[in-house]
């Protein structure tokens, strides 16, 4: 199976969405290597970022749910790096 390493960066707009975005985040943990989030009271939004290792089609399939929710913004840049895992 191949793999790629890539960055999402979220914004968060609207706090009710949080919870969603915490349970797609859960659902795909497996494949998260790190993630950090700031909230940024100034402005009223939360600045959410992953590191992700996982098939393209598993980083695309998490960051277009991501997408899909209410006021929340979401751009995923992928690394040159792939792996090959059995």
């Amino acid at each position: 199976m191949e793999t790629r390493v890539a960055v999402m960066g979220i914004i968060v707009e609207k706090s009710e969405s949080v919870e969603s975005l915490n349970a797609l985040l859960h659902e795909y943990a497996d494949y998260i290597i790190g993630r950090m989030g700031l909230p940024y009271k100034k402005r009223g939004v939360s600045i959410v970022s992953i590191a992700i290792d996982a098939p393209q089609d598993v980083i695309s399939a998490l960051s277009g749910k991501i997408g899909r929710l209410a006021g929340v913004s979401v751009k995923t840049a992928y690394s040159n790096v792939i792996a090959y895992e059995e």
